[in-house]
This record gives structure tokens, C-alpha cells and sequence, in this order.
């Protein structure tokens, strides 16, 4: 699989462009702020209906325009597939495949599976937990749309709990059984999004071991560990015994929606412990660790995105990671970064058709030799 042409239209800091793509290898060169990672924010609305990095999808309108179009032709299982997005200011999100739109956007996740590395990854280690369930929730709803409805209809059920305890509160009253409707239904959706979890944990950890080992050079211990609430007691138990505290603080304190990662480096937080060039090393083999494992559940290659995450790299971990990225399993790849002499130095390390566009100040594109 792979995407064989981008346009865009009013998106971000690009008026309009056309770009034609390799099926392997296309690098994005140019000075910061010019617009490299706009290019590989685009190919990710393609993929999962958002930004990777503005949340607000108006915000991603040109500035002063008042629409954006993100398009893309891919190459899927011998079959092209259209790929439309359309943002306007103060209207619905329109998605389509082959000119046909999707009803809910969910419909869409997983058929164009993506792993973007980027420095916005570092919100991993040093944001909450928040943060750290997002990534295990993005990576499992690409394979698993039981998964990704259980989790809707899980926060769908959060949230009018939570609104009933605010009520009471409001109201001075407190009434038990209204509570126990939402208690089953996020024992229903939460069991089975905690039993998937744990599973995805267990089967990354091993994958992650390896490639860990092999972009560091064996020379970092590190772990990644699943804390949850239902490791300790049920579901419904978990409930019931924290139910004076939800009432106080108005909102449920036990459930799925408190995982967590615990990431350590020789035995330490890695948050605490952690350099910058270690840190990124692990979020590298667990973002590479998420692309195999994707690919090993879809039999499909996922298009793997690399921003800029050469910089605070030493020589010998480049390679390591070019050597990897470079194998059979992984399919179509875009790489940005403002050093052209460096990356045409790690593209001649790799035996593989590729493009490079040089991005201009004007936010033009110039394809240039390789």
C-alpha cells in the first residue's frame, strides 16, 4: 500500500500543490517553519481524520480562506482509493472514499494504516497519562473497530456519569440506582478495552525489547509497563468501594480512563533519568515496535512518517534506524529534515527508489536529484 499522489488546497501555509510520490522513499528538505511537517500532517488526515498537531480542525485553514482540501490516490491491495477531506470554517468535517462520504468517521480508521515519529512524541514520556492512553488506544482502533465502538460508547458513558455527579452535587441529593445505569455500561465497554489492552501491552513488549536493542546498540536497559485499575480488583467491586469519592469530587476515579504506561530506563523513571538522545531512542523502538505490530495484525505495511527525528541522534544510531527502515517490511516512507547534506548521506546508505523535494520560503516544492 502506499499513496501515490497529495494534493492540497487552503491547507495550512499551502495555497495549492500537487505532489507526485515514490512508492518507497519521499524526503521533505527545507529550513524550519517552511512547512515540511504540514506535508506529513496532511498524509495523517488521510489516514485517521485529524491533525497530529492541531487538534481544532478550522485552525488548519489557510490563513484568511475559509475551506481546505486534503486528496490523496492510493495504491491498496491492487486497488486505487480516493481520499477526500473537506474542512470549512463553521461546517461539519466532510470525509470521503471514492467519492462516496462516510456517515461516521470511525468507518474510515484502519483502512489507511500510519505511524508518524515526530518530536511532538516527547509529550509521551513528559505529559500525563492521558497522553500515554491515546498512543495505545490510536494504535489498537487501527486494527480493531470492536475496540475503537467499545471505547466511544465507554467515554460516552464517562462523561454522563460524570455529569450526574455534578448534578447531585447541584441538587443535594445523592440517588444510587440512577448511578448503577452508568456503572453497568462502563463495565460492559470497559472490561473487554481493558482485556485488549493488556493484550496489545504483552505482545508489543518483546517487539519493543528488540528494536530498542537494536537502534541503541544493546547499550540501554529499558521496560514499559500497563498499570490499570482492574489489575487490583473487578470492575464492579472498583465501583462501588470508590463510590463516596466520586460523589465528593464529582467524578468517577475508578475505571479504564486511568491507565497508564510506566516507562523506565535502568530501573528509573525515564521522564526523571532519561537524556534527550535516550528518551527519543525509546520513543523511536516503540513507535517502530507500534508499525510491526500493526503489520503483523493487517498483513498491510502502515505508511511510516519520520519528522525530523534525525536531530540529537549520534552517527551510529542513524544508521541503525536507516538499516531498519530500509527492510522489506516496511513500505512507503516520508522523511523531513532541514539538513540536506545529512540526509543525502543516509539516502546513499539506502538501496531504494526515492524522491526528495526541496521546500522553498514560498512554500514551493522543487523535486531535486538523489
Amino acid at each position: 500500500m502506499h499513496l501515490k499522489t497529495l494534493s492540497l488546497v487552503n491547507f495550512k501555509n499551502y495555497e495549492q500543490v500537487d505532489i507526485p510520490l515514490s512508492a518507497k522513499i519521499n524526503c521533505f528538505v527545507g529550513e524550519n517553519g517552511v512547512g515540511k511537517t504540514n506535508l506529513l500532517d496532511a498524509v495523517h488526515y488521510l489516514s485517521l481524520c485529524k491533525s497530529n498537531l492541531n487538534p481544532v480542525d478550522s485552525q488548519n485553514i489557510r490563513y484568511e480562506q475559509e475551506f481546505l482540501v486534503v486528496q490523496g490516490v492510493f495504491e491498496r491491495m491492487g486497488k486505487e482509493e480516493n481520499i477526500y477531506c473537506g474542512i470549512r470554517r463553521q461546517k461539519k468535517k466532510q470525509f470521503k472514499r471514492n467519492q462516496k462520504e462516510y456517515s461516521k468517521l470511525s468507518e474510515h480508521i484502519g483502512l489507511i494504516p500510519l505511524v508518524m515519529i515526530s518530536p511532538v512524541d516527547a509529550i509521551l514520556i513528559n505529559g500525563g497519562s492521558e497522553e500515554r492512553r491515546k498512543f495505545v488506544n490510536g494504535v489498537i482502533a487501527q486494527y480493531s473497530r470492536v475496540y475503537l465502538e467499545n471505547l466511544i460508547q465507554y467515554n460516552r458513558a464517562l462523561t454522563q456519569r460524570n455529569r450526574l455527579l455534578r448534578d447531585f452535587a447541584v441538587a443535594r441529593n445523592f440517588d444510587r440506582g440512577m448511578l448503577q445505569v452508568w456503572d453497568e455500561q462502563l463495565i460492559r465497554y470497559g472490561e473487554p478495552i481493558y482485556e485488549e489492552r493488556k493484550r496489545f501491552v504483552n505482545e508489543l513488549l518483546p517487539v519493543f525489547n528488540a528494536f530498542h536493542s537494536h537502534v541503541s546498540g544493546n547499550r540501554e536497559q529499558v521496560t514499559l509497563t500497563y498499570q490499570a485499575h482492574l489489575q487490583d480488583c473487578g470492575f464492579r467491586e472498583g465501583l462501588k468501594a470508590s463510590i463516596e469519592k466520586d460523589r465528593i469530587i464529582q467524578y468517577t476515579t475508578f475505571g479504564i480512563h486511568k491507565d497508564d504506561l510506566r516507562m523506565e530506563l535502568g530501573g528509573h523513571s525515564l521522564k526523571k533519568s532519561g537524556s534527550q538522545g535516550q528518551q527519543k531512542t525509546f520513543l523511536v523502538a516503540l513507535k517502530l515496535a507500534e508499525f510491526e505490530f500493526i503489520r503483523k495484525l493487517t498483513e498491510i505495511p502502515p505508511i511510516l512518517l519520520l519528522d525530523d527525528i534525525f536531530d540529537k541522534f549520534d552517527a551510529g544510531r542513524v544508521k541503525h534506524i536507516m538499516n531498519l527502515v530500509a527492510e522489506n517490511q516496511f513500505g512507503q516512507i516520508f522523511i523531513t529534515d532541514t539538513n540536506e547534506q545529512r540526509l543525502q548521506g543516509i539516502l546513499h546508505e539506502i538501496p531504494a527508489e526515492r524522491k526528495v523535494f526541496r521546500i522553498t520560503p514560498e512554500a514551493r516544492l522543487e523535486e531535486i536529484k538523489a
